[in-house]
């Protein structure tokens, strides 16, 4: 099960013009923001990735100023796990679960989830806060991830998961992000 105790939210490679192509952008946006923000109500830890900037540009808006107090990786690798920087933030939380969010399914979130997997920390991706260009992309690395291990829900599943109880102080606010 999802604790926030033991969780980090990896926010993976929501950049310039490849984000603007996204299959189903207004939907994958709209869960972005609220895993960003739940995760800053939560006290989650935020871990964000960028894929070659020099080549593909920053992070996109809003997620820019979302993620403005949140350290963020340049890479080259496409497994964020790859980029020694990443992981040595990553280990600094000493949290053995990653939320992963992001894009490309296919290609980053996919090849990251696997590699999380192999350290045998606990992947959760986040169905409707990934993407690809290619609708049957996604769906196919979704599967793949889910196959080797990784728990594959919903942006609601997982918002819920980090509260827990409805009696958590942030129950409210938490309702705000979902409505």
């Amino acid at each position: 099960m999802l604790m926030r105790e033991e969780a980090v939210l990896v926010f993976i490679d929501v950049q310039g013009k490849l984000h603007e192509i996204m299959h189903e952008r207004k939907t994958l946006d709209g869960n972005l923001v609220r895993m960003v923000e739940c995760a800053k109500l939560l006290e989650v830890p935020i871990l964000g990735t960028e894929q070659i900037p020099e080549k593909l540009g920053s992070t996109s808006e809003p997620f820019k100023t979302l993620l403005a107090d949140v350290p963020v990786i340049a890479k080259s690798t496409f497994s964020c796990c790859g980029e020694p920087r990443f992981m040595e933030a990553f280990q600094a939380f000493g949290k053995r679960q990653a939320i992963l969010v992001g894009i490309e399914t296919h290609v980053c979130v996919y090849q990251t989830a696997m590699d999380l997997l192999k350290d045998d920390v606990e992947v959760f991706v986040v169905a409707d806060a990934v993407a690809s260009r290619v609708s049957e992309n996604k769906q196919l690395a979704l599967q793949a991830m889910r196959d080797a291990g990784a728990k594959v829900l919903p942006t609601e599943t997982l918002l819920f998961a980090l509260l827990r109880d409805a009696a958590d102080p942030q129950f409210k606010a938490l309702l705000k992000l979902i409505k």
